[in-house]
């Protein structure tokens, strides 16, 4: 039997929400609805407000803009098939690394499990980075330049979620629910205040006049349309945020499956719904020489708020991404030290289902981002990181389909094996393109890597002697 396999491997995933004497049981009492709102919470960002008008300048049609929106949550629900598979057949805490790690065993894992814990934190401070400069231009007399009341703000925004996490996974699921609402129905507010207003003429460049542009118009748009559906695929990152709770999910065979597909298409539908609400009072050149839509949106149909409006828009999507993210990481860390692959002080959980020390080392990792100053540099590493640990993840589907047919799988990832290929092969391109593109992050995300086989080896060792 598998390393992975044996039952005292499986830890929490064994217990049940009424068992609190032990100190490592997470809780089962989460639903869809909580799947719903930390996909929504981990994926929708501020991107969508800015995004739009990158693509207006390099597709110049409102046909193609839809489409590559369209083709970016295509791509994400292929990839949410694919992950709920492995989710649903190994329901544990730490997601990712779970999964490279019965795959392709503990060292693989180990170097999956860090790179996603790592991402995770690096998008923590990130977040809370971006909050506090939104925070910061709605007090009176704050300027940009002021970036040590800027890093006081996003340190304090910091303690602050991690402080309600402490309380509790009902208090930190609660307030997921609760911030990826509001933000649902304030980008919504926004949309009908659009739709509400007078279309303003369009004039699409292709297929305007009913007709498709030949095959030298189609090899002209290749580049300009890979170009945006690399950053729209970026704005669809978090779709799998759910996979990181399926150890404390009421029923994660029944519940997993069906809300990363709906989380995704909920992400979608509201993504084409802002396209649309943009291009219904902005025109395509106002749009491609704006660097942020939402705001001319806004300064045309709510013009008493507008200057407040995109602001508070953009901080609760920030207040949703740091609730999810600080939720997710923990259970990385969780895991990892479950195994042996850390210190075993991390698979604490406390009464009311938090894993506080894996919190806490989590919030002070992503302090040390927050504070390095180098937090762009930083992000740049991990994506190219991110980048691979899809792949690996991508490829233990069709491994593991291969060595453990018989493992049981309530859900199996629909159009298999072509649906899990697609999304591979995308990976693929998308690794390659952000290597040659930032060789210097490449060469460090390397070198991060080659330190984590000493450090996964002394892991091993010292786990062996405990």
């Amino acid at each position: 039997m598998p390393d992975d396999a044996r039952p005292g491997n499986l830890g929490a995933g064994n217990s049940r929400t009424g068992n609190s004497r032990a100190s490592n049981h997470l809780k089962r009492i989460l639903g869809l609805g909580f799947g719903v709102a930390v996909i929504f919470g981990g994926t929708v960002g501020v991107g969508i407000l800015r995004l739009p008008g990158m693509i207006a300048e390099q597709l110049q049609s409102e046909w193609l803009i839809l489409l590559v929106w369209v083709l970016g949550g295509i791509y994400a629900l292929l990839g949410a098939v694919s992950v709920a598979e492995l989710g649903v057949a190994m329901p544990q805490a730490g997601g990712f690394y779970v999964y490279s790690r019965r795959a392709f065993g503990p060292g693989t894992g180990f170097a999956m499990g860090w790179t996603d814990w790592l991402n995770n934190c690096a998008v923590i401070a990130y977040g809370a980075v971006a909050a506090a400069e939104y925070i910061a231009s709605l007090l009176p007399g704050v300027t940009e330049q002021d970036t040590t009341l800027q890093k006081g703000i996003a340190l304090g925004l910091l303690a602050l979620f991690c402080g309600l996490h402490w309380l509790g996974l009902r208090v930190s699921s609660g307030i997921q629910k609760i911030t990826s609402v509001v933000t649902a129905v304030t980008f919504v507010v926004l949309a009908v205040a659009c739709f509400l207003h007078p279309r303003v003429p369009h004039v699409a460049r292709f297929w305007g006049a009913g007709t498709a542009p030949g095959w030298a118009g189609w090899m002209a748009l290749l580049v300009p349309m890979v170009a945006a559906l690399r950053a729209i695929m970026v704005t669809y990152d978090g779709w799998y945020a759910a996979i990181y709770f399926t150890e404390e999910d009421t029923d994660a065979a029944k519940h997993l499956p069906r809300l990363m597909i709906s989380g995704v298409l909920v992400v979608m539908g509201l993504y084409l719904l802002m396209n649309l609400a943009f291009l219904h009072v902005l025109s395509i050149p106002e749009m491609a020489n704006s660097r942020l839509p939402a705001a001319e949106a806004a300064r045309l149909v709510l013009p008493a708020w507008s200057g407040k409006f995109v602001t508070v828009l953009s901080l609760l999507t920030l207040l949703g991404l740091i609730n999810a993210v600080l939720l997710g990481a923990p259970r990385i860390l969780l895991a990892i030290g479950r195994d042996g692959l850390f210190s075993r002080r991390a698979a604490w959980v406390s009464e009311n289902g938090t894993p506080g020390v894996a919190l806490l080392l989590s919030a002070a990792m992503a302090a040390v981002f927050l504070v390095s100053g180098r937090l762009e540099e930083i992000i740049a590493v991990a994506a190219i990181l991110v980048a691979g640990m899809y792949c690996v993840n991508y490829i233990a589907v069709f491994r593991l389909r291969s060595r453990e047919p018989r493992l049981k799988r309530p859900f199996r990832a629909w159009g298999y094996p072509l649906s899990t290929g697609v999304v591979l092969a995308g990976s693929l391109v998308f690794l390659v393109a952000a290597i040659h593109d930032d060789p210097l992050s490449a060469a460090k995300a390397l070198v991060l890597l080659m330190i984590a086989v000493p450090a996964y080896l002394w892991m091993r060792g010292r786990a062996k002697l405990t």
